[in-house]
Formats: C-alpha cells, structure tokens, sequence
C-alpha cells in the first residue's frame, strides 16, 4: 500500500474504535492539562507558549478533550480537526456548544489546505497516522512564520521495537475496551529523520523531549517535537 491507502485504512480503524466507544458509552473525564505520552508525567501546555486569544489547530483531535483544556483555561480560539466521523460524533456530542471550540470532520491536510493560517498547530499521537510527505508540507504553509508545532510520537512500542529506520508505516496494535484490538499503520521514525523532514519543510526543531513510561518494566516510549516555522 502507498501513504494514502494506510492513512485510509487508519480513518477506517478509529471509525471502528470510535463506534466502539459510542456503543458501550465510555465515559471520558475531562482534563485540567495536556498529556503528550500515554500517563500523566511530562510537560503541558506550557511548550505551546502564550494561547490567550491565539488561533490553534488540534490535528487528529479525537474526542476534542484537550482543545476543549486550552479554550477553558487558556483562552485560546481551537479548530479541532478529526477524519473518523465516530470520533467526530463522539466529541459533538460532549463539546458540541462549548464557546471557542470548533470541531470540524475533516481529513487533516485537506483542511489545513484551505484553512487560514495558525498561530499554534500541535498534534497529541497523530501525526503517525499519517503519511509525512503529504501532512509536513500543507501543515508548514498552514502555520504562521513563526508560529509554534508540537506533536508527541510514538518511538518504542510496547514490544520494545524502536523506531523504523527509513520513512515508512509499519503496523501497530490499537487495543479495544473488552480485550480486542485493531491494527493500524503508524510513521514510527527516529528522531533525526523527523527533523530531517520538519527541516525540509521550513520547520525547525527547538526541542525533543524524551518521555517514557514511568514503570520500569514498561518499555513505551514517546518523542515530544517542539518547532517553529521560519520567519
């Protein structure tokens, strides 16, 4: 398969993940911070720098919890973009009329082709979902000069597999309430060929931050990339 029939198989996962969810009803707390890696260590909001009345993009924005977080206590203006429409559904259904908040059913580079740009683009998992040669470019000409990216990447599995050596998805496991699981396709690249692509598309790398589990038998581990584009 090329990029876009993994990206097309990903949106048919979390259609069925969200689906899932809307049938057993899964109650989803609300959150008071960002959290980059899969628990709650690690740094917040704070790496998006200043969000009072600025413009963010949430790409591959779930159930809109955290876009819902910087409205509400960081007083910024959040488009939420999400491509499986249970998801969508999902997030409608919990922060549907919250003030500031737009939640939009959209594939990620479709929008951020046409969207006016952003201060503020970060991305909570899913940037992997999708194939870097298509969203790096329409995310760096959607972003102010500048303006601030964030995005947390998978880069060990819970095998222990590291990341890949080239740019190419590989398949993952997306585990399912009750013990099931999906399979999924995910960019799982190093951190130097994630720069080497943000590079060449006018984003440079202020920070990476290392975030693993807090359990030492839990191999997970989790790149946190902080950038900006070129002025």
């Amino acid at each position: 398969m090329d990029g876009s029939e993994y990206e097309a198989a990903n949106a048919r996962a979390w259609t069925v993940y969200g689906q899932h969810h809307l049938q057993r009803g899964t109650e989803v707390p609300d959150v008071d911070r960002v959290t980059w890696g899969f628990w709650a260590s690690g740094p917040g909001a704070e790496v998006l720098g200043d969000l009072c009345g600025r413009r963010v993009l949430d790409l591959g924005s779930g159930l809109g919890k955290f876009g819902a977080h910087l409205v509400r206590d960081h007083k910024a203006v959040v488009d939420a973009v999400e491509v499986s429409p249970t998801q969508h559904e999902r997030a409608v259904a919990r922060y549907g009329n919250l003030p500031g908040l737009r939640l939009i059913h959209a594939d990620a580079v479709e929008h951020l082709k046409h969207a006016e740009p952003y201060d503020v683009i970060y991305s909570v998992h899913g940037v992997a979902y999708m194939d870097p040669h298509r969203l790096l470019p329409a995310l760096s000409n959607a972003l102010k000069p500048g303006g601030r990216l964030a995005f947390s990447v998978l880069h060990t599995n819970s095998d222990g597999r590291g990341p890949s050596p080239s740019v190419a998805a590989r398949p993952e496991v997306l585990p399912l309430a009750g013990g099931t699981s999906l399979t999924v396709h995910m960019w799982v690249l190093s951190p130097t060929l994630w720069e080497d692509l943000l590079v060449d598309n006018g984003l440079l790398v202020d920070a990476v931050d290392v975030l693993d589990a807090p359990d030492d038998d839990n191999p997970v581990s989790v790149r946190l990339f902080r950038a900006h584009r070129r002025v």
